[in-house]
């Protein structure tokens, strides 16, 4: 069932690749002049571009790590300025479509071999490439979001320091150094706990090996602990060996299971829903915390934030949740804000706390527009007993 499930995403996402490749390729053609050469290395430039991600990850897993690296690096990238030429080109054929029942361009755009449809095509190239580099700025430069959370229950301490990171997709295109430049930001925030919000990894865990990223998350120490759980990310990649990889590196991993932290409150962490999808399971969240005081605070770990009020219903104080990179750019943006009821921020029902972060990493293209990545920094603070 998860093979065929991954045969038919795979396939999906193949068409759809293809078809804008297509698109752009047919559209860059009908705005340069010809018959000439460039006509001729426009496509075989992007017929190379396109093929360098798939090409990247062959190499990876023939032990050419360098030149795979090399290539999925190019291809990501390429994947954004796809994204966004793809993006132009509809708003340029919606502004034809409206001049054919109502004409208001000039003559010269309608002529087959316009110089201002080359002008045009320059134009919208040097537009994609500004935002993909914009865009790839960002993304490199997480920021500390910091919130102040009061729980009205009480706790041997008055205050404790949470740091909630999700969504970081170590791997080949956020590879170590960069994890190093995360975690000496994280460590400059002093918590009292670190959480991993869940796609911890982005793939294969051979990847992380050859990297020896484990010993940089070992360098993680706070006084009560690194806890993680799974996201879809470490399922698809492989669970065992994602669980093992974390435990090895110093992380409590809690899968549907519940901790109590520094004889104060209640860390609960719930299973991914992939799971589902992936043939094993996740329990309900009241089997979750059976025999819990849940006079006790109560903090949740769960990766997608689908069905809040499930939390509102069992008396969770906060939850903490990623996966959604708020679309990470736009147009995505607006699809995550439709599907969920937060796509990214605080939000607070009833007597719970949420918080939904756009995540620390990027996944595919290493591009960001319309958020930063980020890392959340959460005051708590209890009533003392």
């Amino acid at each position: 069932m998860k093979h065929s499930g991954f045969i038919l995403f795979l396939s999906i996402a193949l068409i759809l690749y293809t078809w804008m490749n297509w698109y752009l390729i047919r559209r860059g053609l009908q705005a340069l002049p010809g018959p000439s050469g460039l006509r001729s290395a426009f496509t075989i430039l992007i017929i190379l571009l396109a093929a360098a991600y798939p090409l990247g990850r062959l190499c990876e897993r023939s032990l050419n790590t360098g030149l795979g690296a090399f290539l999925v690096h190019i291809g990501a990238y390429y994947t954004a300025v796809l994204i966004f030429a793809l993006l132009a080109l509809i708003i340029i054929d919606l502004v034809r479509l409206a001049d054919h029942f109502f004409p208001f361009l000039p003559a010269a755009w309608h002529e087959a071999r316009s110089s201002a449809r080359t002008l045009l095509l320059a134009g919208v190239a040097a537009l994609t490439l500004i935002l993909t580099l914009a865009g790839a700025i960002n993304a490199r430069h997480p920021r500390v979001r910091h919130l102040d959370i009061a729980i009205d229950k009480q706790a041997p301490f008055r205050h404790t320091r949470l740091l909630l990171a999700t969504d970081i997709h170590l791997g080949t295109l956020v590879h170590n150094s960069r994890m190093q430049e995360l975690v000496s930001l994280m460590q400059a925030q002093n918590p009292d706990l670190i959480l991993f919000g869940g796609d911890l990894f982005d793939e294969d865990i051979l990847s992380l090996s050859r990297q020896n990223m484990a010993e940089v998350l070992r360098q993680l120490q706070p006084p009560h602990g690194v806890y993680a759980i799974m996201g879809n990310h470490e399922h698809i990649s492989g669970s065992k060996e994602a669980v093992r990889y974390m435990e090895e590196s110093g992380i409590t991993v809690l899968r549907d299971r519940a901790v109590r932290v520094a004889e104060a409150f209640w860390l609960i962490g719930r299973e991914d829903r992939q799971a589902v999808f992936m043939g094993s399971g996740r329990q309900p969240l009241a089997e979750i915390m059976a025999g819990i005081d849940r006079r006790e605070p109560l903090i949740l770990l769960d990766h997608q934030p689908f069905h809040l009020e499930e939390a509102v219903k069992e008396g969770i104080d906060l939850q903490l949740s990623g996966h959604t990179h708020h679309g990470q750019f736009f147009p995505f943006n607006l699809i995550t804000g439709a599907m969920y009821e937060m796509s990214w921020g605080y939000l607070r029902k009833g007597s719970s706390h949420f918080y939904v972060s756009c995540g620390a990493g990027t996944w595919g293209p290493p591009v960001r527009l319309g958020s930063r990545p980020e890392i959340v920094v959460i005051d708590l603070t209890f009533n003392k007993k």
